[in-house]
């Protein structure tokens, strides 16, 4: 097990790419602290991780709740002595071009896809440089390397928290604190409630995948959570201010 003895916080983690994420640190021996905005789901994700013999807590938690953000990442060092990854996971899509979303909802996306990432690697880098390193993941979409029309929100603040990674992965790159921006594509999780509405229903959101994605799918949260476990791990050890596109192809145009 390539994570043995280490112990990881995961935001979001209650269903989707999140929950596959929080099951395959776990499944590679890391303690995991899920955190869902559902503490109902959290636990869900908790009982699947025990059920296949790894070691979880659940924690409900807001993330847009700056001081119980921060507070439940310093709890988790208190309680375990250590924190080697964390998975900035938790975000919201809102859709809509510019005539379209309201200045609330540009600022819900910036608090919770950009904001509250912020706060957690705040709350997480100065106990992984006295300890000598870490990996902070932190999840932004294919979305913030290139543009989805009518999603000005999403798309705007997906951009700005790949440069803050980068950002980020620069300043700590000496103190061996590794900073990476995951980018999925379509996964099939219920995520994507916001391009579904815009797209008319299911089946139109289906037909968008098949003659716009090259490889002609949607990706499977399992996938992508294997990419979770290399950055997490020392597999990608001299990887840092990556954003890691897994998107079916997208990037590369339409098939």
């Amino acid at each position: 097990m390539i994570l043995k003895n280490r112990v990881a916080f995961v935001t979001g983690a209650g269903s989707g790419i999140g929950r596959a994420g929080a099951q395959i640190l776990a499944r590679e021996g890391a303690f995991v602290v899920v955190s869902d905005l559902c503490e109902k789901r959290a636990r869900e994700t908790v009982a699947l991780i025990r059920d296949a013999g790894g070691s979880a807590d659940a924690v409900g938690l807001d993330v847009t709740d700056d001081a119980a953000l921060g507070g439940a990442v310093t709890q988790t060092i208190a309680d375990q002595g250590q924190l080697d990854i964390l998975h900035s996971h938790a975000g919201v899509q809102i859709e809509g071009n510019l005539e379209e979303v309201d200045a609330d909802g540009m600022d819900m996306s910036w608090r919770l896809n950009v904001r509250a990432h912020f706060v957690a690697a705040r709350a997480a880098v100065s106990h992984m440089k006295a300890r000598g390193g870490g990996s902070i993941i932190i999840t932004s979409s294919n979305s913030g390397v290139i543009y989805d029309a009518g999603m000005i929100a999403y798309a705007t603040s997906k951009h700005a928290v790949v440069a803050m990674t980068r950002q980020m992965a620069r300043d700590y790159a000496r103190h061996n604190i590794r900073f990476n921006a995951l980018c999925p594509g379509w996964v099939d999780t219920p995520f994507n409630a916001g391009f579904e509405r815009q797209m008319g229903g299911r089946a139109a959101m289906e037909d968008h995948v098949r003659q716009n994605i090259p490889m002609g799918r949607f990706g499977q949260a399992e996938e992508i959570a294997e990419a979770i476990l290399f950055i997490a791990s020392d597999r990608s050890s001299y990887m840092t201010g990556q954003a890691l596109v897994i998107d079916g192809g997208e990037c590369l145009g339409a098939a």
